[in-house]
């Protein structure tokens, strides 16, 4: 994994500052500490930071085809490079270096755009082809790798700026940080922004499975900005999946398929360890690592300071079992306190799932140790409906099927009545089910979260969101989501939202890069997704077992105890000791004159349901749904000041967490031409 930052001037040639990009590269050390290299050319810059892991002593980028008229920058790693690497050579192209990296300026001469639906692996690249004068920005089809961009004008040029991180935008100082409303929306929707937008006012997302091409005219003609599709998640119609019948041929077809993906992604020049939870999918991906070396991955596990939610035990078990290396991570409230705004500037967005910062610590122990690669089983719950919502679904559906769906609603009524909800919150929940296609069962989950909206938010800000559907910003294909039985639905919001928006970046890349520690996901192989997409509902829940397929894989690999255990959720306790504690950085945030200053939220409110929340106990769901919403709350908050404004509490900002205590005067445009002169420079 790596960091990549460029800007284009997208109607001139003017020259880039070299401070300019040794600054954002800067901004971006952690996640490539290895090396740095930098591009520049007549109207536009590439810089990178690398984390060598394939190829060491030959990966440098940019990498260019034979006659360098193709120059790439790149995050991530491609699994299958050495058929490619095969299949290029055959097509008479000469390969030089023994990284990934290079296989893709060839790949596009060979395939242009169809190059990406190709590729295996996760990735986040930018490309120029200076025949065509194109820059193409391109993401891997699940979102493993972010990338964000934005056009602003500066010193009186239209700039296109893209990164792999927000904080590389900020430290060109072309970008006035604001807030976007709808980003903010999202977390209180979905617990994350998956995008298309950020918390950022106009720095975008590239969603998964796209690409962005910048066509530049002569100097002095505007370029062409165009999004494409190059693949998108897909179901067969209900009744229609063509693989069901013969267990044991499906867990064979799933066991070799796994297999070959953890093998994928154990190709590396350094040695790889693996997480380990001590549930079904990591104890899986640990076991076939071990077949596949001769020994076990030496295996990291966080410890939750909570008997209930401690799976150290379970964990010790699989080590047992496989003869690995266990190194233990402890976690309780006084760590996640001490972190949290830290780990808000790695996500760079509202985090409210204290297990996150439980990662961050893990991802650290990888790095102290001397790993640079882990494994990980995050994927599974997503493909399998692995969550204990799937289970509540499927039996307020057959509710529904009995009475004709009469008691179903009844239900879903009185859920919004325990929840708390007014008639326009109950409407607005009502209104997104038919936006995401129908009911589905990662929708119970955010009703807990889309209840707080009405609790929590200004008239202002109910105001501004007024008519904004938080699931036609991903454009889903209605039609087609309506013909797939529900869990496949439920699959497909979970990989639209769920899984870029929470797991592969606040639980995932962000958390990790950090570290600067990368991430690999053998549940995210394209062939991994493509078997499951195709195979009977019921097999991946199977009346209320969840991930029963993958269960009969285990049992040949694991003790049948481990393999049936039931699902256990990875999170530190729910996140009320921020609310409990008298921690002075909360109640600045908190405080009537911070919220105000904000204006996200209603004063009032949030220090009616402070009070109100100590008195919930006995109401589970109500106290879930308060506790989730009250800490976004504060997240939100915590975000604005580190970010946006840092007059809301006694603490640093961005800058002073991440070392850049210096304005962009002093490193970035300014250093290279004043401001007065700045028109003159750039002609």
């Amino acid at each position: 994994m790596c960091g990549i930052f460029g800007i284009i001037d997208l109607k001139s040639r003017r020259a880039v500052p070299a401070s300019v990009l040794k600054r954002a590269a800067d901004a971006m050390h952690h996640r490539g500490p290895d090396e740095e290299g930098y591009l520049q050319r007549p109207g536009f810059g590439f810089a990178s930071r690398r984390l060598s892991i394939v190829g060491l002593a030959d990966g440098r980028q940019p990498m260019f085809n034979e006659d360098k008229t193709v120059s790439v920058v790149f995050n991530g790693e491609i699994y299958d490079q050495n058929d490619w690497r095969y299949d290029l050579k055959n097509r008479g192209h000469r390969l030089t270096t023994h990284c990934d990296t290079e296989i893709l300026p060839h790949m596009w001469e060979e395939y242009a755009q169809d190059m990406f639906a190709k590729l295996n692996g996760q990735f986040a690249l930018a490309m120029f082809d200076e025949r065509k004068q194109t820059f193409i920005l391109a993401r891997d089809r699940f979102g493993i790798c972010p990338l964000y961009w934005t056009r602003t004008t500066r010193f009186g040029a239209d700039w296109l700026i893209f990164g792999s991180e927000i904080k590389t935008l900020l430290a060109t100082g072309l970008i006035d940080p604001k807030p976007d409303r709808r980003g903010i929306d999202a977390v209180f929707n979905f617990l994350a922004v998956a995008g298309p937008f950020s918390c950022f006012e106009g720095i975008n997302i590239l969603p998964p499975g796209k690409f962005l091409t910048i066509a530049r005219g002569r100097s002095g003609e505007d370029a062409k900005i165009s999004e494409h599709t190059y693949w998108s998640m897909d179901f067969p119609d209900k009744g229609m999946e063509t693989r069901g019948g013969n267990e044991k041929v499906l867990v064979d077809e799933l066991e070799s398929t796994l297999y070959a993906a953890v093998q994928r992604r154990l190709r590396a020049d350094v040695p790889v360890a693996s997480y380990l939870s001590g549930g079904v999918d990591s104890s899986t991906v640990v076991a076939m690592a071990r077949d596949i070396l001769g020994a076990a991955p030496t295996t990291f596990t966080s410890k939750i300071r909570d008997p209930k939610l401690d799976e150290t035990e379970q964990a010790a078990i699989i080590s047992k079992h496989l003869e690995a290396d266990p190194y233990v991570v402890p976690c309780g409230s006084e760590e996640i306190v001490a972190n949290y705004q830290r780990l808000l500037v790695a996500t760079e967005a509202p985090v409210t799932d204290t297990s996150c910062t439980a990662l961050m610590l893990l991802a650290g122990e990888v790095r102290n140790k001397g790993f640079k690669v882990a494994l990980t089983g995050e994927g599974s719950d997503e493909w399998l409906a692995g969550y204990p919502w799937y289970k509540i679904n499927r039996m307020l559906e057959g509710l529904g099927a009995i009475s004709g769906g009469t008691l179903d609603a009844a239900v879903r009524k009185r859920f919004f009545t325990w929840l708390g909800c007014n008639k326009d919150a109950v409407a607005y929940l009502e209104r997104c089910v038919g936006s995401a296609g129908g009911p589905h069962a990662f929708q119970r989950f955010y009703d807990l979260l889309g209840a707080s909206r009405f609790r929590f938010y200004s008239p202002g800000m109910l105001a501004g969101l007024s008519g904004h559907d938080p699931y036609a910003d991903f454009e889903p294909d209605l039609e087609r989501a309506r013909s797939w039985h529900p869990v496949n639905r439920a699959i497909y919001w979970a990989g639209r939202i769920h899984l870029p928006g929470q797991l592969l970046s606040l639980k995932g890349d962000r958390i990790a890069m950090s570290q600067s520690v990368e991430m690999r996901y053998p549940f995210l192989d394209n062939n991994v997704f493509d078997l499951l997409a195709g195979i009977d509902p019921n097999l991946k829940l199977k009346g209320l077992r969840e991930k029963y397929l993958l269960r009969r894989v285990a049992e040949r690999w694991l003790p049948k105890s481990v393999a049936w255990r039931p699902k256990g959720m990875f999170r530190a306790p729910l996140d009320g000791f921020f609310l409990q504690q008298r921690l002075p950085y909360v109640d600045e945030l908190l405080s009537e004159e911070s919220l105000k200053k904000t204006g996200y939220f209603d004063p009032k409110a949030v220090a009616t349901w402070r009070t109100k929340y100590r008195e919930l106990s006995p109401r589970f769901y109500q106290r879930s749904s308060m506790e989730l919403g009250l800490v976004a709350v504060l997240a939100t908050q915590l975000w604005h000041h580190t970010f946006i404004d840092s007059s809301l509490a006694n603490l640093p900002d961005w800058r002073g967490l991440s070392g850049f205590d210096r304005e962009y005067r002093d490193l970035g445009f300014a250093e290279a031409m004043p401001e007065s002169a700045a028109a003159a420079d750039y002609a």
